[in-house]
Protein backbone atom coordinates (compact mmCIF):
# COMPACT_ATOMS: atom_id res chain seq x y z
CA UNK A 1 0.00 0.00 0.00
CA UNK A 2 1.10 3.61 -0.94
CA UNK A 3 0.86 6.75 1.72
CA UNK A 4 0.93 9.94 1.02
CA UNK A 5 3.26 12.02 3.85
CA UNK A 6 0.28 14.09 4.65
CA UNK A 7 -1.92 10.98 5.90
CA UNK A 8 -3.68 11.97 9.09
CA UNK A 9 -5.22 10.11 12.15
CA UNK A 10 -5.31 6.42 12.22
CA UNK A 11 -3.92 6.11 8.21
CA UNK A 12 -0.85 7.88 9.38
CA UNK A 13 -0.12 4.52 11.34
CA UNK A 14 0.10 2.51 8.17
CA UNK A 15 3.16 4.80 6.66
CA UNK A 16 6.56 3.15 6.54
CA UNK A 17 8.01 6.52 6.53
CA UNK A 18 7.87 10.02 8.35
CA UNK A 19 4.28 11.39 8.25
CA UNK A 20 3.61 15.50 8.37
CA UNK A 21 0.72 16.04 10.70
CA UNK A 22 -1.54 18.36 10.08
CA UNK A 23 -4.09 18.60 13.14
CA UNK A 24 -4.46 21.19 16.17
CA UNK A 25 -3.43 20.48 19.73
CA UNK A 26 -7.69 20.37 20.23
CA UNK A 27 -7.40 17.40 18.20
CA UNK A 28 -4.70 15.47 19.31
CA UNK A 29 -6.30 15.89 22.65
CA UNK A 30 -9.51 14.88 21.97
CA UNK A 31 -8.18 11.62 20.22
CA UNK A 32 -6.23 10.51 23.44
CA UNK A 33 -9.46 11.58 25.64
CA UNK A 34 -11.11 9.28 23.46
CA UNK A 35 -8.24 6.22 23.42
CA UNK A 36 -8.05 6.12 27.15
CA UNK A 37 -11.86 6.37 28.31
CA UNK A 38 -12.49 2.45 27.91
CA UNK A 39 -13.02 -0.33 30.39
CA UNK A 40 -9.82 -1.14 31.37
CA UNK A 41 -9.15 1.93 32.52
CA UNK A 42 -11.79 2.40 34.53
CA UNK A 43 -11.22 -1.10 35.79
CA UNK A 44 -7.85 -0.34 36.93
CA UNK A 45 -9.26 2.05 38.76
CA UNK A 46 -11.28 -0.66 41.10
CA UNK A 47 -7.79 -2.60 42.16
CA UNK A 48 -7.08 0.19 44.79
CA UNK A 49 -9.91 0.59 47.19
CA UNK A 50 -9.94 -1.04 50.25
CA UNK A 51 -6.80 -2.00 49.57
CA UNK A 52 -5.77 1.39 50.14
CA UNK A 53 -8.11 4.67 51.56
CA UNK A 54 -10.34 6.43 48.86
CA UNK A 55 -8.25 9.53 49.62
CA UNK A 56 -4.67 7.81 49.13
CA UNK A 57 -5.98 6.27 46.21
CA UNK A 58 -6.69 9.36 44.20
CA UNK A 59 -4.01 10.73 45.30
CA UNK A 60 -1.47 8.43 43.50
CA UNK A 61 -3.77 8.22 40.67
CA UNK A 62 -3.34 11.68 40.11
CA UNK A 63 0.61 11.29 40.89
CA UNK A 64 1.16 8.45 38.99
CA UNK A 65 -1.02 9.49 35.59
CA UNK A 66 1.30 12.94 35.72
CA UNK A 67 4.91 11.18 36.09
CA UNK A 68 3.78 8.58 33.91
CA UNK A 69 2.59 11.27 30.93
CA UNK A 70 5.99 12.94 31.20
CA UNK A 71 7.60 9.82 29.65
CA UNK A 72 4.25 9.57 27.27
CA UNK A 73 5.07 13.25 25.89
CA UNK A 74 8.54 12.93 25.37
CA UNK A 75 8.02 10.16 23.00
CA UNK A 76 5.12 11.61 21.69
CA UNK A 77 7.51 14.80 20.75
CA UNK A 78 9.65 12.88 18.92
CA UNK A 79 6.70 11.74 16.71
CA UNK A 80 5.75 15.10 15.56
CA UNK A 81 9.32 16.24 15.61
CA UNK A 82 10.53 13.20 13.40
CA UNK A 83 7.15 12.18 11.46
CA UNK A 84 8.19 8.33 12.91
CA UNK A 85 6.04 6.46 14.63
CA UNK A 86 7.07 4.56 18.11
CA UNK A 87 8.54 1.37 17.29
CA UNK A 88 10.13 3.53 13.85
CA UNK A 89 11.99 5.91 16.84
CA UNK A 90 13.58 2.60 18.38
CA UNK A 91 15.68 2.36 15.59
CA UNK A 92 17.93 5.59 16.16
CA UNK A 93 18.58 4.05 19.96
CA UNK A 94 18.74 0.15 19.53
CA UNK A 95 19.89 0.01 16.29
CA UNK A 96 18.29 -0.68 12.61
CA UNK A 97 18.00 -3.81 13.50
CA UNK A 98 18.35 -4.02 17.40
CA UNK A 99 14.61 -1.89 17.41
CA UNK A 100 13.33 -6.10 16.08
CA UNK A 101 13.37 -6.28 20.90
CA UNK A 102 11.02 -3.13 21.70
CA UNK A 103 9.18 -4.26 18.29
CA UNK A 104 8.24 -7.76 19.16
CA UNK A 105 7.91 -7.05 22.87
CA UNK A 106 5.57 -4.39 21.74
CA UNK A 107 3.81 -7.08 19.58
CA UNK A 108 4.05 -9.31 23.29
CA UNK A 109 1.75 -6.10 25.00
CA UNK A 110 -0.51 -5.22 22.31
CA UNK A 111 -1.75 -9.05 22.27
CA UNK A 112 -2.25 -8.79 25.92
CA UNK A 113 -4.50 -5.88 25.69
CA UNK A 114 -6.26 -7.57 22.85
CA UNK A 115 -7.24 -10.61 25.01
CA UNK A 116 -8.30 -8.74 28.30
CA UNK A 117 -10.05 -6.26 26.44
CA UNK A 118 -11.68 -8.85 24.33
CA UNK A 119 -12.64 -10.60 27.54
CA UNK A 120 -14.25 -7.73 29.28
CA UNK A 121 -16.42 -6.37 26.00
CA UNK A 122 -17.41 -10.42 26.35
CA UNK A 123 -18.13 -10.24 29.84
CA UNK A 124 -20.25 -6.96 29.21
CA UNK A 125 -22.47 -8.40 25.88
CA UNK A 126 -22.41 -11.82 28.07
CA UNK A 127 -24.52 -9.93 30.95
CA UNK A 128 -27.25 -8.60 28.35
CA UNK A 129 -27.41 -11.17 26.54
CA UNK A 130 -28.09 -13.01 30.33
CA UNK A 131 -30.68 -10.15 31.23
CA UNK A 132 -32.45 -10.84 28.06
CA UNK A 133 -32.77 -14.39 27.28
CA UNK A 134 -31.09 -16.03 30.42
CA UNK A 135 -28.21 -17.69 27.99
CA UNK A 136 -24.75 -16.68 29.50
CA UNK A 137 -21.11 -18.35 27.72
CA UNK A 138 -18.46 -15.40 28.66
CA UNK A 139 -16.19 -16.95 26.67
CA UNK A 140 -17.84 -17.48 23.56
CA UNK A 141 -19.12 -13.65 23.29
CA UNK A 142 -15.45 -12.70 24.20
CA UNK A 143 -14.39 -14.88 21.28
CA UNK A 144 -17.19 -13.70 18.93
CA UNK A 145 -16.57 -9.49 20.05
CA UNK A 146 -12.63 -10.22 18.94
CA UNK A 147 -13.93 -11.85 15.40
CA UNK A 148 -15.52 -8.20 14.90
CA UNK A 149 -12.40 -6.67 16.47
CA UNK A 150 -10.10 -8.01 13.78
CA UNK A 151 -12.64 -7.66 11.09
CA UNK A 152 -13.12 -3.71 11.55
CA UNK A 153 -8.35 -3.82 12.13
CA UNK A 154 -8.66 -5.35 8.34
CA UNK A 155 -11.64 -3.23 6.78
CA UNK A 156 -12.78 -0.50 9.22
CA UNK A 157 -9.90 1.16 11.21
CA UNK A 158 -10.07 4.17 9.68
CA UNK A 159 -13.71 4.65 10.46
CA UNK A 160 -13.48 3.76 13.81
CA UNK A 161 -10.83 6.56 13.95
CA UNK A 162 -13.03 8.81 13.00
CA UNK A 163 -16.12 8.03 15.24
CA UNK A 164 -13.77 7.18 18.30
CA UNK A 165 -13.34 10.67 19.42
CA UNK A 166 -17.42 11.12 19.28
CA UNK A 167 -17.67 8.25 21.27
CA UNK A 168 -15.31 9.64 24.01
CA UNK A 169 -17.62 12.25 24.52
CA UNK A 170 -20.40 9.82 25.00
CA UNK A 171 -18.80 8.15 27.38
CA UNK A 172 -17.85 11.28 29.28
CA UNK A 173 -21.50 12.07 28.96
CA UNK A 174 -21.94 8.55 30.57
CA UNK A 175 -19.33 9.04 33.30
CA UNK A 176 -20.43 11.97 34.58
CA UNK A 177 -24.24 10.10 35.27
CA UNK A 178 -22.47 7.81 37.27
CA UNK A 179 -20.21 9.93 39.20
CA UNK A 180 -23.57 11.81 39.85
CA UNK A 181 -24.86 9.42 40.87
CA UNK A 182 -22.51 8.12 42.99
CA UNK A 183 -22.43 11.22 45.31
CA UNK A 184 -25.67 11.44 44.97
CA UNK A 185 -26.83 8.47 46.98
CA UNK A 186 -23.21 8.74 49.20
CA UNK A 187 -21.38 12.05 50.65
CA UNK A 188 -18.12 12.69 49.93
CA UNK A 189 -17.47 11.98 53.53
CA UNK A 190 -18.85 8.62 53.26
CA UNK A 191 -16.17 8.04 50.73
CA UNK A 192 -13.30 9.31 52.60
CA UNK A 193 -14.48 7.39 55.67
CA UNK A 194 -14.25 3.57 54.18
CA UNK A 195 -11.37 2.21 55.92
CA UNK A 196 -8.40 0.52 54.06
CA UNK A 197 -7.83 -3.11 54.58
CA UNK A 198 -4.06 -4.07 55.48
CA UNK A 199 -4.90 -7.89 54.65
CA UNK A 200 -4.91 -6.84 50.86
CA UNK A 201 -1.37 -6.38 50.74
CA UNK A 202 -1.44 -2.80 48.90
CA UNK A 203 0.27 0.65 49.91
CA UNK A 204 0.33 3.74 47.86
CA UNK A 205 2.98 2.97 46.14
CA UNK A 206 1.78 -0.17 44.59
CA UNK A 207 -1.21 1.80 43.39
CA UNK A 208 1.23 4.63 41.91
CA UNK A 209 3.32 1.30 39.88
CA UNK A 210 -0.27 0.27 38.62
CA UNK A 211 -0.90 3.87 37.06
CA UNK A 212 2.28 4.65 36.10
CA UNK A 213 2.59 1.11 34.03
CA UNK A 214 -0.62 2.11 32.36
CA UNK A 215 0.79 5.09 31.31
CA UNK A 216 3.62 3.10 29.88
CA UNK A 217 1.57 0.78 28.21
CA UNK A 218 -0.06 3.72 26.16
CA UNK A 219 4.03 4.97 25.14
CA UNK A 220 3.70 2.39 22.87
CA UNK A 221 1.46 4.39 20.68
CA UNK A 222 2.39 7.79 22.12
CA UNK A 223 4.11 8.62 18.95
CA UNK A 224 1.67 7.14 16.23
CA UNK A 225 -1.58 8.94 17.83
CA UNK A 226 0.94 11.81 18.28
CA UNK A 227 3.32 12.55 15.03
CA UNK A 228 -0.25 13.96 12.85
CA UNK A 229 0.04 16.93 15.01
CA UNK A 230 0.99 19.95 13.03
CA UNK A 231 3.53 21.76 15.70
CA UNK A 232 5.40 19.97 18.56
CA UNK A 233 3.97 22.21 21.01
CA UNK A 234 0.13 21.19 19.77
CA UNK A 235 1.77 17.18 19.89
CA UNK A 236 2.74 17.70 23.52
CA UNK A 237 0.23 19.30 25.10
CA UNK A 238 -2.67 17.77 23.13
CA UNK A 239 -1.28 13.91 24.52
CA UNK A 240 -0.44 15.22 28.17
CA UNK A 241 -3.56 17.09 28.38
CA UNK A 242 -5.76 14.55 26.72
CA UNK A 243 -3.98 11.16 28.74
CA UNK A 244 -3.88 12.65 31.54
CA UNK A 245 -7.57 14.33 31.64
CA UNK A 246 -8.93 10.96 30.56
CA UNK A 247 -6.73 8.65 32.57
CA UNK A 248 -7.62 10.41 35.84
CA UNK A 249 -11.38 10.35 35.25
CA UNK A 250 -11.76 7.01 34.10
CA UNK A 251 -9.37 5.62 36.95
CA UNK A 252 -11.04 7.85 39.69
CA UNK A 253 -14.51 6.82 37.81
CA UNK A 254 -13.34 2.95 38.91
CA UNK A 255 -12.41 4.23 42.44
CA UNK A 256 -15.77 5.63 43.32
CA UNK A 257 -17.84 2.87 41.56
CA UNK A 258 -16.10 -0.11 43.86
CA UNK A 259 -16.43 2.58 46.91
CA UNK A 260 -20.40 2.83 45.98
CA UNK A 261 -20.32 -1.23 45.78
CA UNK A 262 -18.72 -0.94 49.66
CA UNK A 263 -21.25 1.18 50.38
CA UNK A 264 -24.31 -0.57 49.49
CA UNK A 265 -23.19 -3.15 51.03
CA UNK A 266 -22.21 -5.40 48.55
CA UNK A 267 -18.79 -7.32 47.85
CA UNK A 268 -16.37 -5.67 45.80
CA UNK A 269 -15.16 -7.45 43.52
CA UNK A 270 -11.76 -5.67 41.58
CA UNK A 271 -11.46 -5.68 38.05
CA UNK A 272 -15.27 -7.17 37.40
CA UNK A 273 -17.71 -5.42 34.86
CA UNK A 274 -20.70 -6.97 36.34
CA UNK A 275 -20.05 -5.54 39.66
CA UNK A 276 -20.29 -2.04 38.20
CA UNK A 277 -22.77 -2.99 35.89
CA UNK A 278 -25.26 -4.36 38.62
CA UNK A 279 -24.84 -0.75 40.21
CA UNK A 280 -25.40 1.19 37.57
CA UNK A 281 -26.96 -0.87 34.81
CA UNK A 282 -27.00 -1.76 31.43
CA UNK A 283 -26.41 1.41 29.72
CA UNK A 284 -22.77 1.68 30.77
CA UNK A 285 -22.61 -2.30 29.84
CA UNK A 286 -23.05 -1.30 26.50
CA UNK A 287 -20.88 1.93 26.61
CA UNK A 288 -17.97 -0.65 27.65
CA UNK A 289 -18.44 -2.47 24.76
CA UNK A 290 -18.95 -0.25 22.16
CA UNK A 291 -15.19 1.27 23.45
CA UNK A 292 -13.76 -1.91 23.89
CA UNK A 293 -14.63 -2.43 20.05
CA UNK A 294 -13.24 0.92 19.13
CA UNK A 295 -9.93 0.13 20.79
CA UNK A 296 -9.24 -3.11 20.75
CA UNK A 297 -9.70 -2.69 16.90
CA UNK A 298 -6.95 0.02 16.95
CA UNK A 299 -4.76 -2.45 18.89
CA UNK A 300 -5.35 -5.19 16.67
CA UNK A 301 -4.33 -2.89 13.87
CA UNK A 302 -1.26 -1.87 15.73
CA UNK A 303 -0.02 -5.25 16.35
CA UNK A 304 -0.49 -6.09 12.44
CA UNK A 305 2.39 -2.95 11.97
CA UNK A 306 4.61 -3.91 14.65
CA UNK A 307 5.14 -7.64 13.16
CA UNK A 308 5.67 -5.46 9.75
CA UNK A 309 8.22 -3.22 11.50
CA UNK A 310 10.19 -6.30 13.37
CA UNK A 311 11.22 -7.83 10.02
CA UNK A 312 11.77 -4.92 7.31
CA UNK A 313 12.10 -7.08 4.36
CA UNK A 314 12.65 -5.55 0.74
CA UNK A 315 9.04 -6.49 0.34
CA UNK A 316 6.68 -5.77 3.77
CA UNK A 317 4.54 -8.66 4.99
CA UNK A 318 1.62 -8.36 3.38
CA UNK A 319 -0.90 -6.84 5.64
CA UNK A 320 -4.57 -8.40 5.33
CA UNK A 321 -2.35 -12.36 5.55
CA UNK A 322 -0.41 -11.02 8.61
CA UNK A 323 -3.41 -9.35 10.43
CA UNK A 324 -5.54 -12.55 10.04
CA UNK A 325 -2.97 -14.66 11.28
CA UNK A 326 -2.54 -12.03 14.49
CA UNK A 327 -6.27 -12.61 14.53
CA UNK A 328 -6.44 -16.23 14.98
CA UNK A 329 -4.21 -16.47 18.13
CA UNK A 330 -6.12 -13.16 19.61
CA UNK A 331 -9.43 -14.74 19.24
CA UNK A 332 -7.87 -18.50 20.82
CA UNK A 333 -6.06 -16.26 23.85
CA UNK A 334 -9.25 -14.11 24.25
CA UNK A 335 -11.45 -17.33 25.50
CA UNK A 336 -8.87 -17.46 28.50
CA UNK A 337 -10.78 -15.77 30.68
CA UNK A 338 -8.41 -16.12 33.62
CA UNK A 339 -5.83 -13.55 32.44
CA UNK A 340 -8.24 -10.95 34.29
CA UNK A 341 -6.94 -12.54 37.54
CA UNK A 342 -3.58 -11.32 36.34
CA UNK A 343 -4.18 -8.32 35.14
CA UNK A 344 -1.65 -6.44 37.71
CA UNK A 345 0.96 -8.70 37.10
CA UNK A 346 0.29 -8.20 33.28
CA UNK A 347 0.47 -4.65 34.12
CA UNK A 348 3.92 -5.18 35.75
CA UNK A 349 5.27 -7.41 32.96
CA UNK A 350 4.65 -3.58 31.16
CA UNK A 351 6.66 -1.72 32.92
CA UNK A 352 9.67 -4.79 33.19
CA UNK A 353 9.83 -4.56 29.40
CA UNK A 354 9.12 -0.98 28.27
CA UNK A 355 10.16 1.64 31.17
CA UNK A 356 13.89 0.45 30.20
CA UNK A 357 13.17 0.91 26.54
CA UNK A 358 11.24 4.62 26.57
CA UNK A 359 14.25 5.38 29.26
CA UNK A 360 17.10 4.42 26.44
CA UNK A 361 15.04 6.63 23.91
CA UNK A 362 15.05 9.62 26.37
CA UNK A 363 18.60 9.46 27.13
CA UNK A 364 19.67 9.24 24.06
CA UNK A 365 17.60 11.58 21.99
CA UNK A 366 17.22 14.66 24.32
CA UNK A 367 20.69 14.23 25.86
CA UNK A 368 23.12 12.51 23.38
CA UNK A 369 21.89 13.27 20.34
CA UNK A 370 20.01 17.09 21.27
CA UNK A 371 17.05 16.24 19.71
CA UNK A 372 18.07 15.33 16.17
CA UNK A 373 17.95 12.06 14.38
CA UNK A 374 18.46 12.62 10.60
CA UNK A 375 17.54 10.13 7.64
CA UNK A 376 20.12 7.58 8.34
CA UNK A 377 17.21 6.54 10.48
CA UNK A 378 15.25 5.75 7.29
CA UNK A 379 17.87 2.68 6.10
CA UNK A 380 17.61 -0.74 6.26
CA UNK A 381 21.30 -0.85 6.75
CA UNK A 382 24.57 1.50 7.28
CA UNK A 383 24.56 4.24 7.77
CA UNK A 384 25.28 6.13 11.58
CA UNK A 385 21.92 4.14 13.58
CA UNK A 386 23.80 0.65 12.34
CA UNK A 387 26.08 0.50 15.50
CA UNK A 388 27.80 -2.66 15.46
CA UNK A 389 25.85 -5.14 12.51
CA UNK A 390 22.67 -2.95 13.11
CA UNK A 391 22.93 -3.47 17.01
CA UNK A 392 23.29 -1.13 20.00
CA UNK A 393 24.68 -3.16 22.33
CA UNK A 394 24.62 -1.06 25.17
CA UNK A 395 20.69 -0.09 24.86
CA UNK A 396 19.99 -3.91 24.91
CA UNK A 397 22.12 -4.19 27.86
CA UNK A 398 20.40 -1.25 29.62
CA UNK A 399 17.11 -3.29 28.89
CA UNK A 400 17.92 -6.63 30.43
CA UNK A 401 19.01 -4.78 33.31
CA UNK A 402 16.32 -2.34 33.59
CA UNK A 403 14.05 -5.05 33.09
CA UNK A 404 15.70 -7.30 35.55
CA UNK A 405 15.51 -4.43 37.76
CA UNK A 406 11.80 -3.93 37.73
CA UNK A 407 10.72 -7.04 38.27
CA UNK A 408 13.06 -8.04 40.78
CA UNK A 409 12.19 -4.89 42.73
CA UNK A 410 8.21 -6.01 42.17
CA UNK A 411 8.24 -9.86 42.74
CA UNK A 412 11.19 -10.46 44.75
CA UNK A 413 12.70 -8.29 47.17
CA UNK A 414 9.69 -5.56 47.44
CA UNK A 415 11.12 -2.84 47.38
CA UNK A 416 9.48 0.11 49.98
CA UNK A 417 9.45 2.71 46.94
CA UNK A 418 7.77 0.80 44.32
CA UNK A 419 9.23 -0.68 41.33
CA UNK A 420 8.69 1.43 38.60
CA UNK A 421 10.51 4.71 39.67
CA UNK A 422 13.75 3.05 40.43
CA UNK A 423 13.65 0.94 36.91
CA UNK A 424 13.01 4.72 35.64
CA UNK A 425 17.08 5.98 37.30
CA UNK A 426 19.00 2.98 37.25
CA UNK A 427 17.75 2.10 33.34
CA UNK A 428 18.68 6.09 32.50
CA UNK A 429 21.98 6.28 34.19
CA UNK A 430 23.37 2.90 32.53
CA UNK A 431 22.49 4.29 29.32
CA UNK A 432 23.75 7.52 30.15
CA UNK A 433 26.84 5.58 31.17
CA UNK A 434 27.07 3.77 27.84
CA UNK A 435 26.44 7.09 25.94
CA UNK A 436 29.62 8.65 27.64
CA UNK A 437 31.69 5.79 27.31
CA UNK A 438 31.13 4.60 23.60
CA UNK A 439 30.71 8.84 22.23
CA UNK A 440 27.17 8.65 20.93
CA UNK A 441 26.10 12.38 20.52
CA UNK A 442 24.65 14.86 18.10
CA UNK A 443 27.30 16.09 14.82
CA UNK A 444 28.51 19.58 15.30
CA UNK A 445 25.83 22.11 13.90
CA UNK A 446 22.96 19.35 13.67
CA UNK A 447 19.36 20.53 13.82
CA UNK A 448 16.69 19.32 13.98
CA UNK A 449 14.48 19.07 11.20
CA UNK A 450 11.01 16.68 9.92
CA UNK A 451 12.45 13.61 8.37
CA UNK A 452 9.66 14.67 6.07
CA UNK A 453 11.05 17.21 4.88
CA UNK A 454 14.71 16.87 4.52
CA UNK A 455 16.71 16.86 1.71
Amino acid sequence: MSHDVNTESADATQAEGPVRGTLGGGRILLIWLAANLVVTTLLTGTLFVPGVTFAESALWIVVGTVLGACVLTLIATMGVRTGLSTMALTKGSFGLRGSIVPALSNLVILMGWSWVQAMLAGISLDYLIFSWTGFTNPALFAALCEVIVVLLAIFGHAGIAKIEPWLGIVILGFMAYVFISAFGQHSLSDYLAIQADAELGMTGLSVFDIVFATAISWTVLSADLTRTARTPRAGATGAAIGYTLSTVLAMLLGAVAISYVLLEGNEAIPFDPTVVIDAFGAPLAIVMFLSVMATNTMVVFGMTLSLQHAFPLKKPLPFVPTALGLGIVSVIGSTWLGLLDQFTTFLSTIGALFIPVFAVMIIDYYVARRGVYDRDILRHSGGKYWFAGGWNIGAILTWVVGGATYWVLAFVWLSPIGAALPTVLVSALVYFVWVKATGIRAEAGARSQHLAEAA
